[in-house]
């Protein structure tokens, strides 16, 4: 099994990262780092680069496909390279999966025209406009598609098709390896758990990093 995840510039580290903590504990999966070009890849703050060892193009057949998000994912939006290989790994992935605003990329790609899908919670309603059913829940699996909300959703997700892969019990064992028992000191979540005017703030400003 090869999970290829994306990257490009100004992707949000933890919507690459979380899912690769989980998928990558799938017994004999390869998981690799893609992108246009091979090299370093910086993330949304620039402080930080993940390695794209192989290109779109040497991963012609990936079994899994992540796709995260980001402040940089708007400028994808039209980039034809990375839509046309999303459609393409499409016709024989497995699973084609997204974290954050990564699920209006699989959106322009025409993969979500009548399904049910999420995103970050700032970009939610943009899906509409591409024939996607938004949904508020953090983690949404509709037929072999599977959409996490926000950023540190992506661990849920990739934990949701590690049991849907390699079963619930071993799913178990990565989520206690790894030690994934969250217990915020903060119930704040999310828009509706969240002080109004932080809220607020953000859709106003309609931005996904803190600067």
């Amino acid at each position: 099994m090869q999970i290829a995840i994306v990257l490009f510039d100004r992707f949000t580290a933890l919507d690459a990262v979380g899912p690769y903590e989980m998928l990558s504990r799938i017994p004999k999966a390869e998981t690799v780092f893609v992108a246009e070009r091979t090299g370093p890849v910086r993330n949304d703050s620039g402080s930080l680069a993940l390695t794209a060892d192989r290109t779109l193009a040497d991963v012609p057949n990936p079994d899994v496909v992540v796709v995260p998000g980001g402040p940089g994912q708007d400028a994808q939006m039209d980039n034809e390279t990375l839509l046309d290989w999303l459609r393409t790994v499409d016709a024989t992935s497995t699973w084609t999966t997204s974290v954050c605003s990564g699920s209006l990329l699989l959106a322009a790609a025409g993969l979500l025209t009548g399904r049910r899908a999420t995103s970050h919670w700032l970009a939610l309603n943009l899906l509409e406009q591409y024939g996607v059913e938004p949904t508020g829940e953090r983690v949404v699996t509709d037929g072999k598609y599977v959409t996490a909300a926000g950023v540190s959703a992506g661990i849920d997700m990739g934990l949701t098709l590690v049991g849907r892969i390699a079963g619930d019990e071993h799913a178990q064992a990565v989520q206690l390896l790894t030690e994934y028992d969250p217990r915020p000191p903060y119930d704040a979540g999310s828009p509706e758990k969240a002080p109004a005017h932080l809220v607020e703030e953000f859709r106003v400003k309609n931005r996904f990093i803190l600067t």
